[in-house]
């Protein structure tokens, strides 16, 4: 599978031309990100808050057959089980032969840790304030040890993107050993890239 970020917590996932978008963020909302424009055949939102539900930027195509199959697990967005902000959906996305996970505004650990066990990538905010923070994510990546840990939903100084009271990835970062830090905003699960922790750069990036 094929993973593009393009921005906070918004990917797009394709397979043999099906692809899905993930959290698609409401225009001018998410600092230092361009509008979310582009077309997939199917749209994901993990909640209703308008950096993660803005269905209107995409464009619905019919692809080739459905090769992507999707698993919705319920969370929460606090930890308070939803009395702040409401609940959480976790997507679990398959191709038959991989699956990954895209963990939304996850506030608290999941119930079920065994449903996230052998993950080949998982999607994890690590900004904090909103989300768990690095520590805590970190500490979720190193119970379910998926192959590949893609942080999102953080702020970059140097680049300009992400809301102010959110962390940066660092903290998150500093909890592992094995880190690649590319400008490159895709990852294709089928390559091995050496490391735990993959930081990739946002597509809608305004600095890239």
């Amino acid at each position: 599978m094929k993973i593009t970020w393009i921005g906070h917590s918004c990917f797009k996932v394709e397979k043999e031309g099906f692809s899905i978008v993930i959290d698609p963020y409401k225009d001018s909302y998410v600092p230092g990100l361009k509008p979310v424009r582009t077309e997939a055949d199917r749209v994901l939102c993990t909640h209703e808050h308008a950096d993660h539900n803005f269905r209107e930027g995409i464009s619905i195509v019919h692809g080739e057959g459905r090769p992507l199959l999707v698993e919705e697990v319920a969370s929460f967005h606090d930890d308070e089980n939803g009395k702040k902000r409401g609940e959480n959906r976790i997507f679990i996305i398959s191709d038959g032969e991989e699956r990954i996970a895209h963990f939304g505004d996850l506030g608290t650990f999941p119930e079920n840790l065994e449903l996230f066990k052998g993950l080949d990538a998982v999607l994890i905010p690590v900004g904090g304030y909103y989300t768990i923070d690095g520590v805590k994510a970190a500490e979720l990546i190193k119970r379910i040890k998926p192959r590949i840990a893609i942080p999102m939903h953080f702020k970059s100084v140097e680049k300009g993107f992400g809301f102010d009271v959110l962390s940066t990835v660092k903290p998150f970062r500093d909890c592992f050993d094995r880190v690649l830090e590319v400008e490159e905003c895709t990852l294709d699960t089928r390559m091995e890239y050496g490391a735990e922790v993959v930081i990739l750069t946002p597509e809608n990036a305004v600095n890239r």
